[in-house]
């Protein structure tokens, strides 16, 4: 029994209490934006455990006074997880129960807490999820693109031919494909989809669940000269696009058909018969043809 065994908290006509859990691993959903999004198990947890592991214990801060709760925070985090995780272990082992939070949202989930858990079960210690906000979800069922399967593919890397060869790696997966991006590479990534992913449905999420919420739909090629002209937006984004048309040709098959085409008529042309042939877009056609040239003059 710690010194928050007997604390109860209220908010509105909902209370929770800070009896300690069970020694544990437990993994703590938190707000993407919106701190009334927090679950009130969510709360008795972070108030009950032993200690609360977080990115940035300045942000979780922000988190535990807007309810009243005093706790022991330690960082754990990408840059100290191999000095912090193994205290952290330590602590489970003695018995102790620890809440893992990252900034916003769900643990594990474009964070270092995979390592951390994998320990964790490997000592035999229990791991424990407390679900509630995740930008993922909140963004692909605002999306209005299909639901019954999708795919997190996380961060595309940066430079622009390794970005190209991941995206033609996921062309043809017949999912929903969910992406977080930096708004200052958004125009450039969406420019890079509509080129290899082509005429595809997409919607891009920001902000989510705060003041400034946008939801942006429209196919890649519109989204990537919107953001190319309106320049980088501010905060957090989610990238959504629809899955391939099963009646839609290859990529690689689309490549080739524009570069046989292109050696009789001008790329215009060659872009135009190409649209007609696979119902494509026209503009995405004769910009993905001037890209592979370019390409090929390498």
């Amino acid at each position: 029994m710690n010194n928050h065994d007997q604390k109860r908290y209220s908010i509105g006509s909902s209370a929770f209490s800070a009896v300690p859990p069970e020694p544990a691993l437990y993994l703590v959903a938190t707000p993407i934006g919106n701190l009334s999004d927090i679950t009130l198990r969510a709360l008795e947890v972070l108030a009950g455990t032993d200690i609360v592991a977080c990115e940035d214990t300045r942000v979780t801060r922000v988190l535990l006074e807007r309810y009243g709760i005093q706790q022991r925070l330690t960082a754990y985090h990408e840059h100290n997880a191999e000095q912090a995780g193994p205290r952290l272990l330590a602590a489970l082992e003695e018995g102790k129960s620890i809440a893992l939070v990252s900034d916003a949202g769900t643990p594990l989930v474009s964070d270092p807490g995979l390592r951390l858990v994998q320990a964790v079960q490997e000592k035999g210690v229990r791991v424990v999820p407390i679900p509630g906000p995740s930008a993922v979800l909140a963004a692909l069922t605002a999306s209005g693109l299909p639901t019954d399967a999708f795919l997190f593919a996380g961060f595309l890397p940066a430079k622009a031919g390794q970005r190209r060869s991941r995206l033609e790696a996921l062309a043809a997966t017949p999912a929903t494909l969910v992406f977080f991006e930096s708004p200052r590479r958004l125009a450039d990534s969406l420019k890079a989809m509509a080129e290899t992913l082509g005429a595809r449905q997409a919607v891009v999420a920001r902000e989510l669940t705060k003041v400034f919420e946008e939801i942006r739909r429209g196919s890649l090629s519109d989204l990537a000269a919107h953001y190319a002209s309106a320049g980088a937006p501010k905060g957090e984004v989610v990238v959504c696009i629809g899955p391939p048309d099963a009646a839609a040709p290859d990529v690689k098959d689309t490549d080739r058909l524009l570069l046989a085409l292109s050696e009789e008529m001008s790329a215009s042309k060659a872009a135009g018969e190409a649209a007609r042939m696979t119902g494509g877009k026209k503009s995405d056609l004769y910009r993905r043809l001037l890209t592979l040239r370019a390409e090929g003059e390498k």
